[in-house]
């Protein structure tokens, strides 16, 4: 196992009981390196949205176990955050919370001279989501062929 993925799984162990104390989902966990920083990042949310003292709560109580547990061997940046509105689907509870919604993606190689489309999260699976249309029609597509897909979001 990677480093990273490493920090990521014990990260993940200690925030987890942290965040569902307090009534909200865990999204995600990365570790990333940007520029000469590391961070650390915990997305979490909740139905209708988190604010920014849930995220002072999360923070203050995993911030301590971290201190506590002491597993990080280099400097890093803690960030406790909502996912976002425009946040890429990484993982399958990602796919199966936005069930229904609307999503915007892009593909690796065109399909019908297509590589942009937007419409609605109707299934997926470990290998394909389906799609549909604003006509009613359905599509699947190859999940290896997604570059990116997200939850539409208009301002």
């Amino acid at each position: 196992m990677s480093k990273r993925a490493d920090y990521e799984e014990k990260a993940t162990e200690l925030i987890l009981p942290i965040v569902e104390q307090n009534g909200f989902e865990l999204v995600d966990v990365e570790y990333v390196k940007e520029g000469s920083d590391n961070y650390l990042r915990a997305y979490i949310d909740k139905p209708g949205g988190i604010m920014i003292e849930d995220c002072e709560i999360v923070s203050r109580a995993f911030s301590d176990l971290l201190d506590e547990k002491d597993f990080i061997s280099e400097s890093y940046i803690l960030e406790v955050s909502s996912p976002g509105l425009g946040r890429p689907f990484r993982k399958d509870k990602d796919f199966q919370r936005n069930i229904g919604e609307e999503v915007e993606f892009k593909l690796f190689s065109p399909v019908n001279r297509k590589k942009d489309y937007v419409g609605i999260l109707k299934a997926f699976d470990s290998e394909t989501i389906t799609i549909e249309f604003e006509n009613g029609e359905e599509s699947q597509f190859e999940r290896k062929n997604l570059a990116i897909i997200r939850q539409t979001v208009y301002f």
